[in-house]
């Protein structure tokens, strides 16, 4: 059997925490990964998307794995986004990535060069073939302009053993992408788990039968997103629910249409207004707007993730659940 529940049901990918000069700072990646713990995430994605890792050079892909094992040690699991348009490369910093400690990878489906199923067989094959550590797969169409279809995630689930999940991103807002997901859930093997590759979808696929959510927002509500997965798994769905409902703006809000620049930039933005500074963005991907950057600000006092004048003065008042 498969072990993919070894990474928990709240995974967070992570940004890359940069300093004044657009370097990476790994005293930041050190405070940031020590705050995601301690507020619910059990593993860690660096390098990934949310991680700007297209910008990222080799070395600094290297320096955050270590980071954050030195932060976090055994409380949580450090995963590696390393998969590339280029299967070589991709292999290469995996293997890498795996000497340097990481015990996990998350393999992006290739973007750009639009590969045929057949080719991302081939892909993921190879990269699972070049490792021992688990891989979890990671389906994002809207980003890579290529649909990684169930037959061929079962197919990878089935032959190789430490393919062992998958991170779908394909939305679950219509039937198509609610059927995708049933047809993995339906089809996997004992021990394969599939997670929410977006935090609006976390609750509809969980209620399909997904493990958990590789997430965004848990940079600011990991506690909440907890308790969220916590009822649905004990069957409160109301509760659950409840949650869900809170959270959406926070959802909202990360990400287009309603975000102008597409992610990390609405989060990164949001962790410097709490104090929690994690620098800029890299070209080319730039900064929200001021005038959006003031309506998430607005937004995390409605979370108490800001102080606003009344908790400044030792008053303070609690989120709605």
């Amino acid at each position: 059997m498969k072990e993919a529940q070894q990474f928990g049901r709240l995974v967070t990918a992570m940004v890359t925490p940069f300093d004044e000069n657009g370097e990476l700072s790994v005293e930041r990646t050190r405070r940031l990964s020590e705050h995601l713990v301690n507020t619910g995430t059990e593993s860690i994605v660096v390098s990934g998307t949310t991680g700007e890792s297209p910008t990222l050079r080799e070395r600094e892909r290297m320096l955050l794995i270590d980071a954050v094992l030195h932060a976090v040690g055994d409380r949580a699991r450090v995963i590696a986004g390393t998969s590339t348009y280029s299967t070589a490369e991709s292999v290469h910093l995996s293997r890498l990535a795996q000497t340097e400690g990481a015990r996990g990878l998350l393999l992006v489906t290739p973007y750009y060069n639009k590969p045929s199923q057949e080719g991302l067989r081939r892909h993921f094959g190879t990269i699972a073939e070049a490792v021992n550590v688990p891989c979890m797969l990671y389906n994002v169409p809207s980003r890579t302009n290529v649909n990684m279809l169930p037959e061929t995630v079962l197919w990878l689930d089935q032959n190789y053993p430490n393919v062992v999940g998958l991170k779908e991103a394909i939305g679950t807002s219509d039937e198509r992408g609610r059927t995708q997901v049933a047809l993995v859930l339906e089809g996997r093997s004992d021990g394969f788990e599939v997670w929410s590759g977006n935090d609006q979808d976390t609750l509809p696929m969980m209620r399909q039968g997904a493990h958990g959510v590789v997430s965004v927002a848990s940079h600011l509500t990991g506690d909440l997103i907890r308790r969220m997965m916590d009822h649905q798994i004990v069957g409160e769905e109301d509760q659950a629910q409840q949650l869900h409902d809170r959270l959406m703006p926070l959802f909202e809000h990360l990400f287009p249409p309603t975000a102008p620049e597409p992610s990390p930039a609405s989060v990164k933005a949001m962790l410097n207004i709490t104090g929690m500074e994690v620098g800029d963005l890299r070209l080319p991907l730039v900064g929200v707007p001021e005038g959006y950057r003031n309506r998430l600000q607005v937004l995390l006092v409605d979370y108490n993730l800001v102080p606003t004048r009344a908790t400044r003065e030792g008053v303070t008042i609690p989120a709605t659940t």
